[in-house]
């Protein structure tokens, strides 16, 4: 068994190809099929009301600082 990548013959380099690609598809596959049954958490929005309309901008500052005079 050879330990080093670097001095490894052509047929380890090959193994390690062919496991690295079954291992990327099966990620997928799996990513894949995960989204396709991932039907029945989705969420809707109820209306019940009139849509509410964006007024002025309303800027609100606190500070716990007590002011020494």
């Amino acid at each position: 068994m050879n330990h080093s990548f670097y001095s490894a013959d052509r047929m380890t380099h090959l193994k390690i190809v062919v496991v690295a690609l079954v291992a990327a598809i099966g990620v997928a596959g799996f990513g894949i099929s995960a989204r396709l049954s991932d039907t029945g958490l989705t969420q809707t929005a109820k209306v019940t009301g009139p849509a509410l309309k964006a007024n002025k901008a309303v800027v609100i500052t606190s500070s716990e600082q007590s002011a020494i005079r």
